[in-house]
């Protein structure tokens, strides 16, 4: 359900303050300031902001959720291996998301799932994107069926991934593919496989049962020849008896 007091726009330079605040609330990793300047500015980094419009207190354009994301290149990214692209190709492209949170008040409005479709309008609108991916704590249960629900696929777990105040935590890996991407063993290249498979096997079917019917062919004419020739040696033989006169 749309929620119609919520709206959604780019980050500005007025909102550093209080992504910076939300981003230390929200999350156990700590972001340096360049992050957030580059966050608002838009240099290097896309994002979008969610503000309530039906505040009366004087912050009806203060941030109350966020997402944050980066494009990269398909070939300079970690989960090449994880893409059915082109590696000739140089302009192919990912969406990397960064950051994505809601203030606590403003949950299960729909509003990071709104954010989260905005990353993935702008991905698709990319000519040479391939897929949104991002990383997920192995313990944030919520974050992990909230992107399964989205219909992000979980491609790989990654050992030791974050290390946040001494001690090592696992991530999973969830893609989302647009504009035609998938992933090298997708549903679709396996019906491929076996489409190519099963020609392959029929042709091969039809060049022996096309061989077996020629061979069966050349023997029939060759059995008739031999037929031919018989009969008509005898025919021959016939003839010269027939012509002698016995004494």
């Amino acid at each position: 359900m749309v929620d119609q007091d919520i709206v959604y726009r780019q980050l500005r330079p007025s909102d550093i303050g209080v992504l910076e605040r939300i981003h230390c609330d929200l999350f156990p990793i700590r972001y340096e300031s360049e992050f957030f300047h580059n966050a608002v500015s838009g240099r290097d980094i896309v994002s979008w902001g969610a503000v309530d419009c039906s505040r009366t207190d004087g912050r009806s354009d203060e941030l109350v959720g966020f997402v944050t994301a980066r494009t990269i290149l398909a070939n300079d990214s970690e989960i090449g291996d994880m893409l059915r692209y082109d590696p000739t190709r140089t302009d192919q492209t990912l969406v990397y998301i960064l950051t994505l949170g809601v203030v606590e008040s403003y949950r299960n409005r729909g509003i990071a799932a709104a954010l989260t479709r905005e990353v993935i309008k702008y991905a698709s609108n990319l000519a040479h994107c391939q897929a949104v991916y991002l990383h997920v704590i192995s313990y944030n249960n919520p974050a992990i069926q909230f992107y399964k629900k989205l219909c992000f696929k979980f491609v790989r777990r990654l050992s030791g991934f974050y290390y946040i105040q001494g001690q090592h935590y696992d991530s999973l890996l969830f893609v989302y593919y647009v504009n035609g991407g998938r992933s090298p063993c997708s549903p679709l290249d396996i019906v491929a496989t076996v489409a190519a498979y099963v020609r392959s096997l029929f042709k091969l079917m039809v060049t022996r049962l096309w061989k077996s019917e020629e061979k069966v062919s050349r023997w029939s004419k060759c059995k008739e020849s031999r037929r031919l020739l018989t009969a008509q040696n005898k025919r021959n033989i016939t003839s010269d008896s027939d012509g002698c006169q016995c004494v």
